[in-house]
C-alpha cells in the first residue's frame, strides 16, 4: 500500500520499498542495501525535495553508518510522525528499556495536560517505530516541539526546565514549519544569536521569529 506523501515533514519516519532509492544515487555505501533489507525504514531529512522524490536519511547498525539520499514517493509504504509515536508510547505498557526511553516516559508525565504538539525523533523514535533496539545506555533523547506561532524566551525557559533532570539528556528542537532551532539555545538568556536550521542550510539570527509578521505569544503553551 502506497502512503499519502503530500504532508510529510522533517523527522517523520517512513517505511520504504528497499529498491525505492533515487535511481541516480549510485554512491550509497555498501551497508545501505543490507540495512534496508533488514529494516526498510528511513527518516525524512531537512532538505529540498525534487519532483517525485523525498529526502531521507538511512541508518545502519553502527553509529557512524548514516546516509542522506532521496527515495521515490511511490516507494513509501507507511508514514509515522513523532506525534503518533508519542501516542503509541503513551498507550504501551512495557517497561522502558534504556535511559532515553525512561526519559521519554518522564516527560509524558511532566507535559501531561499541556497543549503541545511534540514527540520523539532520532534513535528513540526509530526503536518505537520499528522494534529495532537501537537506543543504548548512552543515547540522548531527541525531541521536537511544533510551534507554528512565536513563543517568548520566558516560555522557552519554562519548557526547557521541564526537560532537565531526566534519566537521559533531552535535545529539543523547536520546529516552526519553516525551520528548526534548539530550545536550549533559545532559552539561554545570554544567547545573542540563534542557529536556525533551514532546508537550504543553517544561519545565525538574533530573533528566530523575525520572519513572522505578527508575533504573538502562545499562551496555551504555559507550563
Amino acid at each position: 500500500m502506497i502512503a499519502e506523501t503530500e504532508n510529510l515533514q522533517v523527522h517523520d519516519l517512513v517505511e520504504i520499498e528497499p529498491d525505492s532509492l533515487a535511481p541516480s544515487d549510485e554512491s550509497a555505501p555498501v551497508w545501505v542495501r543490507d540495512a534496508l533489507a533488514s529494516c526498510p525504514w528511513a527518516a525524512v531529512r531537512r532538505a529540498h525535495a525534487l519532483d517525485g522524490l523525498i529526502p531521507v536519511g538511512i541508518r545502519g547498525t553502527r553509529r557512524y553508518e548514516r546516509w542522506g539520499t532521496d527515495c521515490l514517493k511511490e516507494g513509501i509504504r507507511e508514514i509515522v510522525t513523532p506525534e503518533s509515536l508519542l501516542d503509541r508510547f503513551r498507550s504501551s505498557t512495557p517497561i522502558p528499556r534504556t535511559p532515553a526511553l525512561m526519559a521519554l516516559c518522564e516527560l509524558v508525565d511532566r507535559l501531561s495536560g499541556r497543549v503541545l504538539r511534540w514527540g520523539p525523533f532520532g534513535s528513540a523514535a526509530f526503536e518505537l517505530a520499528t522494534g529495532q533496539q537501537v537506543t543504548t545506555e548512552a543515547s540522548d533523547l531527541d525531541l521536537m516541539i511544533r510551534v507554528p506561532e512565536p513563543m517568548s524566551r520566558h516560555q522557552a525557559q519554562l519548557l526547557w526546565q521541564l526537560t532537565q533532570g531526566l534519566q537521559a539528556r533531552a535535545d529539543v528542537l523547536v520546529e516552526t514549519g519553516h525551520y528548526g532551532f534548539s530550545l536550549e539555545e533559545y532559552a539561554n538568556p545570554i544567547s545573542s544569536r540563534i542557529l536556525l536550521r533551514h532546508k537550504d542550510g543553517s544561519r545565525l539570527e538574533q530573533d528566530p521569529w523575525a520572519v513572522h509578521s505578527h508575533a504573538t505569544n502562545v499562551e496555551t503553551m504555559h507550563p
